[in-house]
């Protein structure tokens, strides 16, 4: 039975504040190669469990890896059980990490009471991947899917820093709008109090308000999409990472800042996941070589020229993104690609407009896939008014924003990352639902 926490008093809950060590009295499996022949007492869940010859072997996950336990005449319960195992640590050439756990005791903390739908031990060759995102609450525990997590969280902690580190400001803005910051049908109706509101596509139109307030600013929360693209590159509800700046010279700078920030969050990630990329098998692209950039009208003819492959439409279709990155790569040593000056047709209302038909908007392609749209925007009313027209947008619906147009707005720029994409890329999955904890698309609202 688990022991009962005691009641603290205003005073002695200061008093434990001051001094917080929540993992006091208790050893991580990462620290253990370290703490070879001494006495631990481990905390986690039952990862998977064997017997053999009157030895029962038990691997023990927690929050930083797994380690096998080796238990004499104790009897481990089910998988995913949470338990505390106390024992000593020797070293073991053939166990992961080079040592082994001898218990001496295990207390079962609270008992799983079914086995789990999946067995977390082999998850990753032997399920399907509609088994795996339907028990997603359970299977998200296996060690592949926090090995993910973990590197996502690790670029969402470089991306603030850097940001945060050059005078940004982190802001929030409403997920119930009134329009679409990109209008389109592809946007979920909600009943707001009798009135027909939508989930938000994006920050867009208030990050651009908000540079009036602070110059920089950027936001990390998810926007909604109702695409009917049900593909492995497409998510309903995604984690978007937006940045926006004032003062800019032109779409240039856009990338500058792009580019550096991309660079810092990967650096972030080669520093702190060493693990998880060991164990992921992922390769992390090269740091010390410049983005290439390249017009879209370019781009097509390159394609075409250099691998036979047409791409008509406004946008560069998956087949020229990709070849576009093979070529990034095989002539500039390149990850990464900005594709630049996209037509009026092909970005949204607010995209800086040069008066050719082409417009300052551009998108960043890694490994051969979209990850970033962005660029210079539009920073007077009259541009922005011709942009609302030409899309048949009433301007009316935008009037609130662009009210802010008539109070001196500096031109400014920036663009939106989808973390789940490029966690995906970054790591070779090939599934983006499986970069996400509880993806959502057009079949799944649980768990």
């Amino acid at each position: 039975m688990a022991a009962t926490a005691a009641r603290r008093t205003p005073e002695t809950a200061g008093t434990r504040a001051s001094s917080l060590d929540l993992d006091a009295g208790r050893a991580l499996v990462a620290q253990l190669p370290e703490r070879v022949g001494q006495a631990v007492r481990l905390r986690g869940w039952v990862h998977h469990r064997r017997d053999l010859g009157g030895l029962a072997f038990l691997d023990l996950r927690d929050r930083s890896g797994v380690v096998q336990c080796v238990l004499e005449g104790i009897d481990p319960p089910l998988h995913e059980s949470s338990v505390e195992v106390e024992g000593t640590v020797v070293a073991h050439a053939k166990a992961p990490g080079g040592v082994e756990v001898r218990a001496s005791a295990l207390r079962v903390v609270t008992l799983a009471t079914t086995p789990p739908p999946v067995e977390m031990a082999k998850i990753d060759h032997q399920a399907h991947p509609e088994t795996l995102l339907e028990y997603r609450h359970v299977t998200v525990r296996a060690p592949r899917d926090r090995a993910v997590l973990k590197v996502q969280a690790e670029l969402l902690r470089g991306f603030r820093g850097f940001l945060d580190a050059h005078a940004f400001t982190e802001i929030s803005t409403p997920k119930l709008v009134a329009a679409g910051a990109e209008g389109g049908a592809h946007q979920f109706e909600v009943d707001y109090y009798g009135q027909r509101a939508y989930l938000a596509q994006s920050p867009q139109l208030y990050k651009q308000i908000m540079v009036g307030v602070f110059e920089r600013v950027y936001e990390v929360a998810p926007v909604y999409r109702a695409e009917p693209s049900h593909t492995v590159r497409h998510l309903a509800e995604y984690l978007s990472l937006d940045v926006e700046m004032g003062f800019i010279e032109d779409d240039g700078d856009v990338m500058d800042l792009q580019e550096a920030l991309l660079k810092a969050m990967l650096a972030e990630v080669a520093e702190r996941c060493t693990g998880e990329l060991r164990d992921l098998g992922a390769t992390l692209p090269r740091l010390d070589v410049a983005f290439p950039r390249i017009p879209l009208l370019d781009a097509r003819e390159l394609v075409r020229e250099r691998y036979g492959h047409a791409s008509g439409g406004k946008d560069l279709d998956p087949e020229a993104e990709r070849l576009l990155g093979r070529w990034a790569l095989e002539e500039h040593d390149s990850d990464f690609v900005f594709v630049t000056h996209y037509p009026e047709a092909a970005r949204p209302f607010y995209a800086y407009a040069d008066g050719d038909g082409l417009t300052r908007g551009l998108d960043l392609i890694f490994r051969g896939t979209e990850i970033t749209s962005g660029g210079q925007r539009a920073h007077e009313v009259a541009m922005l008014e011709r942009g609302l027209a030409q899309r048949g947008l009433d301007p009316e619906g935008f009037a609130s924003y662009l009210q802010v147009f008539r109070h001196g707005m500096p031109p400014h720029g920036g663009f939106a990352i989808g973390a789940e994409r490029l966690t995906a890329l970054l790591l070779g999955i090939t599934n983006v639902r499986f970069a996400r904890a509880f993806p959502r698309d057009g079949q799944r609202l649980q768990p």
